[in-house]
């Protein structure tokens, strides 16, 4: 225990915490693209900084940032965007700012570390408007329309057809000319609800890929397995991933609940499966088709 009153496992896990955070705004500062953002990152960086030197002075200890937790956090900011980086950053802080006002007493600084500590989410709110999560829609409409569609196509095609890879190449023709026919209704659609934000072609591309992306992960296992059964497993497997990933991107991006849109997502990809499964058996068994 330090100073009687503080567990010191815990003082030194908020400690490195700190200096760790440090170290990741300074890094994601470097990618800020708007001078009053990085300034933003830069200032809370030198308040966590800050706050690592309370805890140094009573843990009488010094240490570094964990090089391997920065570099994940420059890898999120990198490929899902700086928002979304922010976002989960900030979600780690949530349980400092309860430890922070059981020191009041004991620590008076404590007061303003904690000030600091809720004011950061406000700062960091205004920042929120980076182009991964701007065209966070064009995603959203690529991805569903290709789950809906193609795990309901696929589902019907391989209670019809026998050969695994007959499927797999049918969906993969489909998907692609689905996404081209996608991409370009994304393009008309942003251009005729013109935004100064967004540009109706980088939209359109956005939607084109992600719809694509999404039919290569769904057809991939009928090009593994010879029979349909275990290639449908795995699709819906993959259906899911797909699913639970996004909507979190989402949940932490946007602050929107998590389990509500899974569940809403699953229920409607699925519940179309459910549907063409049953047209699939019919066709198979009514008219004997086996290709």
């Amino acid at each position: 225990m330090i100073s009687g009153a503080i567990d010191t496992q815990k003082a030194l896990a908020q400690q490195q915490s700190e200096i760790d955070e440090y170290a990741i705004y300074t890094r994601l500062a470097k990618l800020a693209k708007k001078e009053a953002n990085r300034k933003i990152l830069l200032q809370i960086a030198q308040e966590e900084r800050n706050h690592y030197r309370f805890w140094e002075k009573i843990t009488k200890k010094s240490l570094k940032p964990r090089r391997h937790l920065v570099l994940f956090y420059l890898f999120l900011a990198r490929f899902f965007g700086l928002s979304f980086a922010l976002k989960l950053l900030e979600k780690r802080e949530e349980g400092a700012e309860e430890f922070y006002r059981q020191l009041f007493d004991l620590y008076p600084e404590a007061k303003s570390i904690y000030a600091q500590e809720s004011n950061h989410e406000t700062k960091l709110l205004n920042m929120l408007n980076d182009e991964k999560l701007l065209y966070a829609g064009a995603v959203v409409l690529g991805m569903n329309d290709a789950l809906v569609e193609l795990t309901g196509t696929l589902t019907g095609i391989a209670f019809a057809f026998d050969k695994s890879f007959s499927v797999g190449v049918t969906g993969a023709i489909m998907g692609i000319a689905a996404s081209l026919s996608m991409a370009g209704s994304a393009y008309l659609e942003a251009r005729d609800n013109p935004s100064p934000k967004i540009r109706s072609a980088t939209y359109a591309v956005y939607t084109g890929l992600s719809y694509i992306f999404t039919t290569l992960l769904l057809v991939l296992p009928y090009f593994f397995f010879n029979t349909t059964l275990p290639a449908l497993a795995v699709m819906f497997a993959a259906a899911v991933a797909a699913i639970v990933a996004y909507n979190f991107y989402i949940s932490v991006a946007r602050d929107e609940p998590f389990f509500k849109r899974v569940r809403e997502m699953a229920l409607i990809t699925f519940g179309v499966s459910l549907i063409t499964f049953g047209i699939g058996y019919v066709v198979r068994n009514w008219f004997g088709i086996e290709i």
